[in-house]
């Protein structure tokens, strides 16, 4: 679940990192205002869960406020790959003396937290990595012993920053490492964080990523920054689509039966168990499908959550049939998921039996589950039909029905 940035710089102030005035605005009153209270000059910047805003032109400085004014209705249209902006951060222009780079995320290979610093702030730190890696410390961080500020120190001084700079900055990227730590995240990242003329430090910019399954241990955090639980969080703002996916999830705490990611194909996915959903959203496409969604079912769903995942993604205008499909499952029952499928195809006003080009969902149950299906002349494979060859029969369906 991806921050926006003003949400990120709320999360460390909270953790006392040194950030500068700002004010969030969604006028051009607001932002001469803004530019009026912060003092001039300031900077406008765009709010869009991506990177490229200042190749875009969405980040612009202003000198007066009614510049600042300007500049907010020359951002706001601004497209960045793809994103409106949601609202303008303003802020201080600080005179910048010399940018570092500091990261916390995630190593999958030693599947350890690993701290990533730089003294060459301000490009992506993929190309300082490869142009300098001399530049470039990393350093890894235990899951079981305590984590003190010495690895901090250790990291920042690796890369030869010495002296009033290193006892400066290792506070900071400490406290960086803690807020990692302490609230689930999977990157928190500080890009640049500038030393000013004067000798201070001040985090510019900063990006926050929070592991989605630990939404409900901070919720109260959420809610104090005003993150909505519906709000799915990916590399863009959620689609009308994928929040009332979410809703539908949350209706009912038995099993999951939502997350979903929109797409624009043509085929509806209900797939899931055991990474499952991944393998099958492949193999459609692997296949030639289109699918129209990515989704997660499984840990036994009520009929009630699957139906309206089912009416949910028959809705959409594009679909013109749906697949599902499962891994072999042992704790989700195939009747029940049968039965919320078939509801939400007949309450959806389609006969099951055209609207699903295959249900592949063996395991627990399956017998009085394939019963059902075949009351409504659905097709239907078992666990001797593999997920790829499932996901192949639906695709093959589509493609015949599109030359029909």
């Amino acid at each position: 679940m991806r921050f926006y940035e003003f949400e990120s710089k709320d999360l460390f102030a909270k953790c006392g990192l040194p950030l500068g005035e700002r004010r969030v605005v969604h006028s051009a009153d607001e932002a001469r205002a803004a530019a009026v209270q912060i003092g001039c000059p300031v900077v406008l910047k765009s709010q869009v869960l991506s990177g490229g805003r200042m190749k875009a032109g969405a980040v612009l400085f202003a000198d007066t406020a009614d510049e600042a004014a300007k500049h907010f209705k020359t951002i706001l249209p601004i497209i960045v790959n793809g994103q409106e902006a949601r609202s303008i951060l303003v802020e201080q222009k600080s005179p910048i003396a010399k940018e570092y780079y500091v990261g916390v995320t995630w190593d999958a290979r030693r599947k350890l937290p690993v701290l990533i610093f730089s003294d060459m702030g301000g490009i992506d730190i993929e190309e300082v990595a490869e142009k300098h890696p001399e530049h470039v410390s990393k350093t890894h961080i235990s899951t079981i012993l305590p984590v003190t500020p010495r690895l901090a120190k250790e990291a920042v001084g690796a890369v030869g920053v010495t002296g009033s700079d290193l006892n400066k900055l290792t506070p900071i990227v400490a406290k960086l490492v803690d807020l990692f730590l302490d609230r689930d995240l999977t990157l928190a990242e500080i890009n640049p964080l500038v030393k000013l003329e004067d000798g201070s430090f001040l985090v510019l910019d900063g990006h926050v990523d929070m592991e989605a399954e630990a939404r409900n241990n901070h919720k109260a955090l959420l809610d104090e920054i005003g993150i909505l639980p519906e709000e799915t969080r990916q590399a863009r703002p959620p689609t009308d689509f994928e929040i009332r996916g979410a809703l539908v999830d949350a209706s009912d705490h038995r099993g999951v039966a939502g997350n979903v990611v929109e797409f624009d194909g043509n085929l509806g996915l209900i797939i899931g168990a055991g990474g499952g959903s991944l393998t099958l959203f492949d193999a459609v496409r692997s296949h030639g499908g289109k699918p129209a969604n990515y989704c997660e079912i499984g840990g036994n769903p009520s009929v009630k959550k699957a139906c309206e995942l089912t009416k949910l993604i028959l809705g959409k205008p594009e679909v013109e049939k749906i697949a599902v499909m499962m891994n072999v499952v042992s704790n989700t029952r195939v009747d029940i998921v049968a039965r919320g499928v078939i509801k939400g195809c007949l309450e959806s006003g389609v006969d099951p039996a055209s609207a699903i080009a295959i249900f592949r969902i063996p395991g627990s149950w399956e017998d009085e589950g394939f019963k059902i299906l075949e009351k409504y002349g659905v097709e239907y494979c078992d666990r001797s039909v593999s997920m790829y060859e499932a996901a192949g029969r639906a695709v093959a369906k589509m493609q015949a029905q599109g030359e029909a």
